[in-house]
C-alpha cells in the first residue's frame, strides 16, 4: 500500500513538471493554438485508446461499440448545456456525469448478456449496440435535432481539462490493473477456463473491463463535443471506432504506455500530413502496414514502464547495505 502511494505521487509530480513545461511554452507563444488544439485533440484520442485497450488489450474482449458510449457522453453535454443551469462550467461536469452514467448502465445491461459471446460474436453484437445507440440519436427528434446534430456547444474543454483527466484516468486504471480485480481480469485474457477453474468469476470480471471502458468512452466524449463545439450522428460511426482500435493496436495490447504513445504518434503523424490532405490517408494507412509488418505486436507489446521498479531497486539496495551493516 505505502508502495502504490509513492509510486502515484511520483506519478504526480512527473506529470505535474510536465504540466508545467507545457503551460510555460503555451505562455512563451513557442505553442500556438493550433498546437494546443493538436494536444487535446491527441488527449481525446489517449483516453479512447485506454478505453478500448482496457477492454480489448486487458481482458481479451473484441468490441466495436466504443464510438457509441463516446456518443452518449457527447450528446449528453451537448443537450444539457443548452438547459438553463447547466450552460457554466459546473454544469459541463455534471453533465460529463450524467454521460457516464448513463453509459455505465447501458454497458452494464448490455454486457451481461452479450459478454458471454467471443471473437468475432461479440464483436458484431458490439458492433450492432453502437449501431442502435447511433440510430435512436438519428431518430431523436427535437432533442438530438436528428441527422443535422446539434451546435453551439460552449467551449468547455480546454487543454488543461484534457490533460488533468487524461493524468487522472490513467493513474486509475493502472492502479485498477494493479489490484486484485485487475490481476483477475489479466487472467480472463490468458486463459478463462484456468481463470474459472482458479475461482475467477469471468463473467464478472468481463462486465466490469466493459463498464470501465465504457465510463472512460464517455467521458472523452463531453470533451471531445466541448473541444469540437458540434456533435452529429456520423461522427459516431464504426470507423470512430476503429480509429481507437488502431490506438489501441498499434501501441501494443495490454500496454498502457503505448497506447499513450500511439496516441502522440498518431497525432503527430496526421498534423504533419494536414498539408497533403488529398493523399494523407494513404501515407496513414501505409505506416500502419509497415508497423504491423515489422512490429505485429505493436510499439511496445505488453511493456510497461513502471516507477515500482525503481522503487523495489531502492530497496533492495538498502536492504543489502542494511544487511552488510
Amino acid at each position: 500500500m505505502r508502495k502504490n502511494l509513492k509510486v502515484n505521487v511520483a506519478w504526480l509530480a512527473i506529470f505535474v513538471v510536465l504540466y508545467l513545461i507545457i503551460q510555460g511554452l503555451v505562455s512563451a507563444g513557442v505553442l500556438d493554438m493550433y498546437y494546443i488544439q493538436i494536444m487535446m485533440g491527441i488527449g481525446i484520442s489517449i483516453l479512447m485508446g485506454l478505453g478500448t485497450n482496457l477492454v480489448l488489450g486487458f481482458s481479451g474482449q473484441f468490441t466495436l461499440g466504443q464510438a457509441g458510449f463516446m456518443a452518449i457522453g457527447a450528446y449528453a453535454t451537448a443537450i444539457l448545456t443548452q438547459y438553463e443551469g447547466f450552460n457554466t462550467y459546473n454544469g459541463f461536469y455534471l453533465s460529463m456525469l450524467i454521460g457516464v452514467a448513463i453509459a455505465a448502465l447501458l454497458a452494464l445491461v448490455f454486457g451481461i448478456p452479450t459478454l458471454r459471446l467471443k471473437g468475432d460474436y461479440l464483436a458484431i453484437a458490439t458492433l450492432g449496440m453502437a449501431e442502435i445507440i447511433r440510430i435512436v440519436i438519428v431518430n431523436g427528434g427535437t432533442i438530438t435535432n436528428g441527422a443535422a446534430g446539434l451546435t453551439g456547444t460552449l467551449p468547455y474543454t480546454t487543454w488543461p481539462v484534457v490533460f488533468l483527466f487524461v493524468v487522472v484516468i490513467t493513474i486509475l486504471v493502472l492502479n485498477l490493473l494493479r489490484s486484485a480485480t485487475g490481476r483477475q481480469i489479466i487472467s480472463v485474457r490468458e486463459d478463462e477456463i484456468a481463470a474459472e477453474s482458479m475461482g475467477v468469476n469471468v463473467t464478472k470480471m468481463k462486465v466490469i473491463t466493459f463498464v470501465v471502458g465504457a465510463m472512460i468512452s464517455a467521458v472523452a466524449g463531453s470533451l471531445y463535443v466541448g473541444y469540437i463545439g458540434t456533435v452529429v450522428p456520423k461522427d459516431f460511426t464504426i470507423m470512430k471506432s476503429i480509429d481507437y482500435l488502431i490506438v489501441a493496436v498499434l501501441g501494443g495490447l495490454g500496454s498502457i504506455t503505448g497506447t499513450i504513445l500511439a496516441a502522440i504518434v498518431l497525432g503527430v503523424l496526421n498534423m504533419f500530413l494536414q498539408d497533403v490532405s488529398n493523399i494523407r490517408m494513404i501515407i496513414y494507412s501505409l505506416a500502419l502496414i509497415l508497423i504491423m509488418i515489422f512490429r505485429p505486436s505493436g510499439l511496445l507489446g505488453t511493456k510497461e514502464f513502471y516507477l515500482s521498479r525503481f522503487f523495489n531497486k531502492t530497496n533492495q539496495k538498502e536492504g543489502k547495505e542494511n544487511g552488510a551493516s
